[in-house]
């Protein structure tokens, strides 16, 4: 039996490429809408009996006060929020504020839809390691917090870090190498290396999202403790 649901997402786009789809697989869509600040008005408006809230930033302050709302003046609403893979305190916010269940973004349709039966009928829809990391970090403080620079420090090789920190520090190419002691090509092909898995076109952007993120003081202060 088909769900009456409402996509909420802060991408337009993807609100209604979502909802087209579970209109085909037999789904009573009510509205695809953008952005999420908005979702509660919508779904206290609507009533549906499944919300889909969309974010691309869980662990943002007050990003899950629509869902607040919308549990507090239509309690019978399920809401599943579809996000990245969380931090922590992404996913213990989005449970906190009244959520049935955490998706992640590049979960499959089948997956979405699964998780929507589930919050319908009242159970909880997360996979498993999804909590058990959230639980891990709360009985576990001590640990780094799980930020963003710190999960690309992580992607990155002692020698990548080195290359991103030359990067940041404004050095081209040949002062990279002559600076790591390796040829021109090796060094062009790790500075390539560092914006793939960075997920960057350019060295700028690259030396942008290190600053951003806290990735190079990060590196700095590892590259001190290894010393």
């Amino acid at each position: 039996m088909g769900v009456r649901l409402m996509v909420v997402d802060d991408h337009r786009l993807l609100a209604e490429a979502l909802a087209s789809a579970l209109k085909l697989r037999g789904h009573r869509v009510l509205a695809a809408a953008a952005p999420t600040s908005g979702a509660a008005e919508l779904v206290v408006s609507r009533a549906p009996e499944v919300c889909l809230f969309g974010t691309a930033a869980p662990a943002d302050p007050g990003v899950f006060d629509p869902i607040v709302r919308i549990k507090r003046e239509r309690p019978q609403v399920a809401v599943v929020v579809l996000g990245p893979v969380p931090s922590p305190r992404g996913i213990a916010a989005a449970f906190a504020a009244g959520a049935s269940g955490y998706v992640r973004h590049d979960e499959r349709i089948e997956g979405v839809e699964r998780a929507m039966v589930k919050a319908r009928a009242g159970e909880t829809a997360a996979a498993p390691q999804l909590l058990q990391g959230a639980f891990a970090d709360l009985l576990n403080p001590a640990a780094q917090p799980d930020d963003e620079g710190h999960r690309l420090l992580r992607m990155l090789t002692p020698r990548e870090v080195e290359v991103l920190m030359r990067v940041g520090d404004g050095e081209d190419t040949r002062l990279i190498a002559a600076g790591m002691g390796i040829a021109p090509s090796t060094a062009r092909t790790h500075v390539q290396r560092v914006l793939m898995k960075l997920g960057v076109g350019s060295r700028l952007e690259a030396a942008a999202l290190a600053a951003r993120t806290g990735l190079l003081d990060r590196a700095a202060r590892a590259e001190a403790d290894h010393h």
